[in-house]
């Protein structure tokens, strides 16, 4: 059976956003797509911490070209739709951001999300008339390519250090405006932020990132209005939260304990062996 088409996966990737509440996990590595396809999810969302940490590196240190492969990658390993973390666009200005989103559509995403993070720690976050600038840059630069690649605006407040609802949502309503699909506010916890956030855009789909343990569950979260939820970096976490376990006990204790909840190697080549080839 041949895979979906892109412009299939991008339709499914729409359908999904119309009505109910799923989740979108964060692979980092072809095999990690290849996995959470088996699990039953029906889309997924790339990682730029993951990758990072997967490539050596610490997040936000990957180059464009690096990234622009890794969405290629996932594309090309399942038959999901992929939903692309592209930071903040790699660029500097808005004709470079423009030529960039161009290039991530071309991967063959089915979502791509835009950042108003700088990176610089003295201004963590652009200025609103800058950052509705890159969205709207961002929104022609699909539509010129022609795909219905979804643009998702991300609102970075609770990430560097300015926590503020108000802000957050007056960003998010202005990103919708300026042609934002969906609505990204990492780092909401609360029950109150979460519907505040989601009344404040509606109809406009929100995603929520849940990367920590909390109280709500997947019903809690689709009865406050959520549309989809994404993991960020916390599935990569938990793998590497297990490495590293293991390698100090072996290293501080000589003890190799840490192997008692290790996936069996018949169980995984058993698996590849099936969806392997793609």
């Amino acid at each position: 059976m041949s895979s979906p088409r892109v412009t299939d996966k991008r339709r499914a990737f729409r359908d999904l956003h119309v009505s109910g509440c799923f989740v979108i996990p964060n692979p980092w590595s072809v095999g990690t797509a290849r996995y959470l396809q088996e699990c039953g999810f029906k889309a997924l969302a790339t990682t730029s911490s993951g990758f990072a940490w997967s490539q050596g590196l610490s997040d936000g240190k990957l180059s464009r070209d690096q990234t622009l492969a890794h969405f290629e990658s996932l594309v090309a390993a399942t038959d999901l739709p992929i939903n692309a973390d592209f930071e903040s666009g790699f660029a500097k200005d808005t004709a470079e951001l423009a030529d960039n989103v161009r290039r991530a559509v071309q991967t063959g995403v089915a979502g791509l999300s835009i950042e108003d993070s700088t990176g610089n720690i003295d201004r963590p976050l652009h200025d609103v008339a800058t950052a509705v600038d890159r969205i709207r840059t961002a929104r022609r630069a699909i539509d010129k390519v022609g795909g219905d690649t979804l643009l998702i605006g991300r609102a970075e407040c609770f990430l560097v250090g300015h926590p503020n609802l108000a802000e957050t949502v007056a960003r998010l309503q202005a990103y919708s405006s300026a042609g934002a699909d969906c609505l990204y506010a990492p780092g909401l916890r609360t029950r109150e932020e979460i519907a505040a956030v989601v009344a404040a855009v509606a109809p406009k789909p929100v995603n929520l990132l849940v990367g920590s343990a909390i109280e709500l569950d997947l019903k809690d979260i689709a009865e406050l209005g959520v549309r989809r939820v994404s993991v960020g970096g916390a599935l990569a976490r938990s793998a590497w939260g297990a490495f590293m376990r293991t390698a100090q006990m072996i290293a501080q204790q000589g003890r190799f304990d840490g192997f008692k909840e290790a996936a069996l190697g018949a169980d995984l080549d058993g698996f590849f062996s099936r969806v392997g080839s793609g």
